[in-house]
């Protein structure tokens, strides 16, 4: 499958499970959640969903509130694709936008003792 089609299936997918994440699922420990990347794997077994929460959602509960309507998603998002075989759905949570806040922190941190150093 050319990377064309691959993007393109990841793309579908993140728009539907946005969708049924949204106004599908009832938990109300998910809050408000955002897909910020969906990776399918070659053979279409699998789907890593990568996730933030905004807002004051405890991130464990919510993350244990995905899990548990995993399946009900994935049936729901079965019915939206028309693709063979959905793939099993793993919720992670996407870190990269703490790491870039993490670096800038420190790169700052470095200048400011730049600065101190040489008024020094």
């Amino acid at each position: 499958m050319s990377s064309i089609k691959q993007k393109r299936l990841e793309g579908i997918i993140r728009k539907n499970l946005s969708e049924i994440i949204q106004f599908d699922v009832k938990d109300p420990n998910i809050g408000f959640v955002t897909i910020t990347d969906v990776k399918v794997t070659n053979d279409h077994s699998y789907a890593k969903i990568y996730v933030t929460f905004l807002g004051a959602t405890n991130r464990k509960e919510a993350m244990a509130a995905l899990d548990r309507a995993k399946g009900f998603i994935r049936s729901e998002l079965s019915q939206r694709l028309d693709i063979r075989r959905c793939p099993e759905l793993q919720f992670e949570i996407d870190t990269a936008e703490e790491n870039a806040r993490h670096i800038d922190e420190l790169i700052a941190e470095i200048h400011k003792n730049d600065k101190e150093s040489e008024e020094n």
